[in-house]
């Protein structure tokens, strides 16, 4: 599925990419062709204004000779289509000029008064304009007078169309290596815009082949034990209460799983309210201490409370409370008897630190970068003894990133495990 993907991305880059390129390259050989004939033509046109404004006249000019280009020349022909003159060159040239003219009548183009031809082996660009003289005539050197219909100013362009044709191939060239930078570029591009998919693909896959994992083990002992409860009607509620205690006990684990799904699934949807304001981090701490305090005693834990002065927090005190009691109920679930949980809270520049560590067993090294991972859980068995769904600390690194705070654990197996997050400390008033 992702290869395909892969392919139509890489494919929609490459043309996108290509489409800029032609539109530059165009644009490119565009702007310089039009430079370059634009010089021709302006010198056509001053050329031909020059002479048939002339008037019939010697050819007085507008523009001084030294302007000319000396590749351009005149072509007059009268109201019969006939050539009469080859101005500025001899008039025994006009052979080889009625040959260049009859070729350029079969190609050139109609109502254009202005084009660009390949005769023989030149180019030429040629412009046609109507004779202005006196009653359309022309008076020569030697008497002869010829009624004239226009002028042809035509011009060599070997060197523009050369020019043009270098770029072109340049252009070309460079669109063909680019084409094949852009294909290895867009393959490469696309694989690294798919990362993130396929992760969030695969992570999303195992989440709900873990939540159907976690779903069905409940599940399976509610039917199992209804089943048995069926078969023996005759019994009283007295006696099966073994079966009734197990049917409820999961029956609460599983709407604590789906609960939790539900938490997870709205953060994910960003649909999680944070109801920011005042809190002061200690007594929020104090609070659960004494709440947790009965438990821990039944344990034979022993639980210490160590802070310094009153910390106030911007944050949501009911989130606050659900990330600490997270943390501790981790804590209380992996600690002997005999051990020990401290709860600390100190102020570190901007931040306040809040510290859960234990004595308990600890995480192993491996399983370490990966405990806030959606039912993750290293030691699956003991997990599933102590009633974990793999689901608390997803949560609560959701609530602290969500304040815009960060945690990290430090763990060593047979020694204890030190939990940390910090939140930002609340602005001055």
């Amino acid at each position: 599925m992702f290869n395909k993907t892969r392919r139509q991305l890489t494919l929609l880059n490459s043309v996108i990419f290509l489409l800029i390129l032609v539109m530059f390259s165009g644009t490119l050989y565009a702007y310089v062709a039009v430079q370059l004939f634009d010089k021709v033509d302006d010198s056509l046109f001053k050329r031909a204004e020059s002479f048939r404004l002339a008037n019939g006249r010697p050819a007085p000019s507008m523009y001084p000779r030294a302007y000319f280009d000396p590749r351009v020349f005149l072509l007059l022909r009268d109201v019969d289509g006939s050539i009469v003159n080859l101005y500025p060159y001899p008039i025994e040239e006009l052979d080889d000029v009625k040959r260049f003219l009859s070729q350029f009548e079969q190609h050139r183009l109609r109502n254009e008064p202005l084009q660009t031809q390949k005769l023989d082996d030149h180019y030429y660009r040629i412009l046609r304009m109507p004779y202005l003289g006196h009653d359309n005539r022309l008076v020569k050197a030697d008497f002869t007078e010829y009624r004239v219909r226009e002028v042809l100013a035509v011009g060599i362009v070997d060197s523009e169309v050369s020019l043009l044709s270098h770029l072109l191939r340049i252009i070309v060239t460079g669109m063909v290596i680019s084409m094949l930078a852009i294909l290895s570029a867009g393959f490469y591009l696309a694989r690294r815009a798919l990362v993130p998919i396929m992760d969030a693909w695969d992570k999303q896959s195992q989440f709900v082949a873990d939540a159907s994992h976690e779903l069905r083990t409940p599940l399976a002992v509610i039917k199992s034990n209804a089943e048995l409860l069926l078969r023996h009607p005759e019994r009283t509620i007295e006696d099966e209460s073994f079966r009734i205690t197990n049917v409820v006990r999961e029956s609460m684990r599983m709407s604590k799983l789906v609960s939790t799904l539900l938490t997870l699934a709205r953060a994910d949807a960003n649909q999680m309210e944070i109801h920011l304001g005042p809190v002061v981090l200690n007594d929020v701490i104090c609070g659960i201490a004494e709440q947790f305090k009965p438990l821990t005693e039944m344990k034979g834990i022993h639980l210490a409370v160590d802070l310094t002065d009153d910390i106030e927090i911007t944050a949501d005190k009911e989130r606050l409370q659900q990330l600490i009691v997270i943390l501790l109920d981790n804590a209380i679930k992996y600690t002997p008897e005999t051990g020990t949980i401290t709860l600390s809270c100190r102020r570190q520049a901007n931040w306040a630190t809040m510290i859960i560590e234990d004595t308990g067993a600890g995480i192993a090294a491996a399983d370490l970068p990966r405990i806030f991972d959606r039912f993750y859980r290293g030691d699956k068995v003991r997990s599933r003894e102590q009633g974990g769904t793999g689901l608390g600390l997803s949560i609560a690194k959701w609530i602290v990133e969500k304040h815009g705070g960060k945690i990290k654990v430090d763990s060593e197996v047979g020694v204890g495990t030190k939990f940390q997050f910090s939140l930002p400390l609340a602005k001055p008033r």
